[in-house]
């Protein structure tokens, strides 16, 4: 009997015993979570957390150096003075704003044009070139123009041709002048000079004189500049050929290469301010003659031909000239271009909202206007956009809820595994103190983890040695997939 009752009383013992420890493992877990989850500062704020700015998603229970950056733990407050996120926007105090030095900018319509500059070089405008021929053969008995590219007035002497086939219809018509016959015959006699390409001239000379000419004097019929002269003196010639080429200087050609995007808004008669290369004191006039119907393939640039007035001669081929083309002016709306991220895929700015929030606004742009980027859609005028500090916005107020991290999605989550200790279990997610995680090259740390919802592993207790794997995602970043005790004894 004694040795029945001393046995009832061990097992009585033992089982107070174990609801005793039981009970105080539980006190002390939620002591411990709770010191994890909000713990009082000496001006009596509470502090949730402590994490790195530049590293959203791992949080810690105590202050102190982030693994991640050469920085110390930031505390993230329970009344949330640092910022606030929602389904409306991010709200973020104005001491904050300022301690991360951000900067805003409107939404403002200016007038621009598409204008822009290219580079050109002088040619000859073919279309003021001028033929000098002769009509009959001969001989170039003098030349007075020895030498291409010289100077020319129009009027001037180029070279003395001696005719000697112009010599007889010249001595019939004198002749049938002389013997008095009828005056039509006199009048075919003259016109069949005129067939012969007998300069008037020279029939003049040849009526006062009353004898046969056949020296003539090849003139130049506009100013410019012998472009090409085919003749050396006491050469024959013959009907038809091109003793010289008068090359014409009132106007020339600037012909520049115009990248295919900025061609397809050129038109005809578009106007141009040229300037020379070589002295940007001289300025010239000029418009788009013709965009050639050519395309470098390897450059994507087309021939832009421009007329420029060259009344001066001051301009010759070979030489450059800056060509400013001023395009049509338009209305349009635009922003700073930093204010403007560019994921790859989109292009998002950070609206600023009349109650002080901030949310992402996925915008359309067009061509940069200078510093300024052009807005098609996505924004109005007036409205206040982030210019700087964006990303630190991301950061501090844990935007990668609210803005989805401005990337698009993941195609598939990957999942990450490590072992490591229980600090503290509260409803929205699990502390742990973990060891190196090598898929994300992370080394041991202290950091919270979600749950996918509150009653997710409810099994799990502050102290638990545990393995466990989790993936990208979630408020605090990184989501639990799942969580599983170690065995006594297992590796560590």
């Amino acid at each position: 009997m004694n040795r029945k009752l001393t046995v009832g009383v061990s097992l009585l013992a033992a089982l107070l015993l174990a609801a005793g420890a039981f009970y105080l493992g539980r006190k002390t877990g939620q002591t411990a979570d709770a010191s994890m989850a909000v713990a009082a500062t000496p001006d009596g704020r509470k502090v949730l957390y402590w994490h790195d700015p530049m590293v959203p998603g791992p949080r810690f229970d105590k202050p102190g150096k982030s693994p991640f950056m050469d920085m110390q733990l930031v505390p993230m407050y329970a009344d949330n003075a640092t910022g606030t996120a929602s389904d409306a926007g991010v709200k973020i105090s104005p001491a904050a704003q300022q301690n991360l030095g951000i900067r805003y900018a409107s939404v403002r319509r200016t007038e621009t044009s598409s204008s822009f500059e290219a580079i050109g070089f002088v040619q000859f405008d073919e279309r003021l070139n001028a033929a000098v021929q002769t009509r009959v053969a001969g001989y170039v008995e003098r030349l007075s123009v020895r030498a291409p590219m010289e100077r020319v007035r129009k009027g001037q002497a180029l070279a003395t041709i001696f005719a000697p086939d112009w010599l007889g219809p010249q001595n019939e018509w004198l002749a049938l002048r002389r013997s008095g016959v009828s005056s039509d015959l006199v009048a075919a006699a003259r016109d069949r000079m005129r067939a012969l390409s007998i300069p008037a001239e020279l029939i003049r000379r040849s009526e006062e004189s009353g004898t046969a000419q056949a020296r003539y004097v090849l003139t130049a019929p506009v100013d410019g500049v012998v472009a090409e002269l085919g003749v050396r003196e006491g050469v024959a010639v013959t009907p038809g050929m091109t003793l010289f080429r008068i090359a014409g200087l009132q106007k020339v050609w600037a012909v520049a290469e115009v990248p295919e995007a900025q061609a397809v808004r050129l038109a005809r008669g578009q106007k141009a301010k040229a300037v020379l290369q070589a002295d940007a004191s001289q300025s010239f006039d000029g418009a788009l003659d013709e965009i050639l119907p050519e395309i470098n393939t390897a450059t994507r640039t087309l021939k832009a031909r421009f007329e420029v007035d060259n009344r001066s001669g001051r301009l010759t081929p070979g030489m450059l000239l800056r060509l400013q083309v001023a395009g049509p002016a338009s209305s349009r709306l635009v922003v700073p271009s930093e204010a403007v991220i560019r994921t790859g895929r989109r292009a998002v700015v950070i609206v600023r909202k009349a109650d002080g929030t901030f949310e992402p606004r996925d915008v359309s742009t067009g061509a940069d206007v200078g510093d300024d980027t052009e807005v098609i859609s996505g924004l109005a005028e007036g409205e206040q956009v982030v210019a700087s500090g964006q990303f630190l916005i991301d950061s501090e107020a844990r935007l990668r809820s609210v803005l989805g991290n401005m990337a698009a999605p993941t195609p598939a989550a990957v999942l990450h595994k490590a072992e490591g200790k229980v600090e503290g279990v509260a409803p929205d997610g699990i502390t742990i103190s973990h060891g190196p995680v090598a898929t994300l090259q992370w080394p041991a740390m202290t950091m919270g983890f979600t749950k996918a919802s509150p009653s997710a592993f409810p099994e799990i207790r502050p102290g638990d040695q545990v393995r466990f794997e989790f993936k990208e995602g979630g408020p605090t970043g990184y989501e639990l997939v799942s969580i599983q005790h170690l065995q006594q004894g297992a590796k560590q």
